[in-house]
């Protein structure tokens, strides 16, 4: 053990050298704790970002295929000589059908006009 020149305790060089080391340990697990730690955060923000989109598109990324195509009704199959119909483009059977009044495109300057008056601006 070494004294300084006032009587203190001065440290060796075995204690300097072993008190390096203990800080030398303590910053390597200091630093592999923050890379744990910010490993850990990085994989969560996957695991949350994955769950969103599980979310919107469930089975998704289950799958090996990704490709999406129509299915067939279960209806059977059509005469290949009959066209398919929309039932947006059929008429309707229904009778009492024709007797509702029909939608007509909107005019938005004259329902303004309707509710604002008429400005007569040519």
């Amino acid at each position: 053990m070494y004294y300084s020149t006032d009587g203190e305790h001065a440290a060796s060089a075995e204690e300097i050298l072993a008190s390096c080391k203990s800080l030398e340990e303590l910053l390597n697990k200091n630093r592999t704790d923050a890379e744990k730690a910010i490993q850990n955060w990085e994989e969560s923000i996957v695991q949350r970002d994955l769950a969103e989109k599980r979310r919107v598109a469930p089975g998704w990324l289950d799958r090996e295929e990704k490709l999406l195509q129509p299915s067939r009704s279960m209806a059977g199959p059509r005469p290949s000589g009959q066209p398919e119909h929309s039932l947006l483009d059929s008429l309707s059977s229904d009778p009492d059908a024709s007797k509702l009044p029909s939608m007509k495109p909107r005019d938005e300057g004259e329902e303004l006009d309707r509710v604002f008056g008429g400005l007569n601006v040519k």
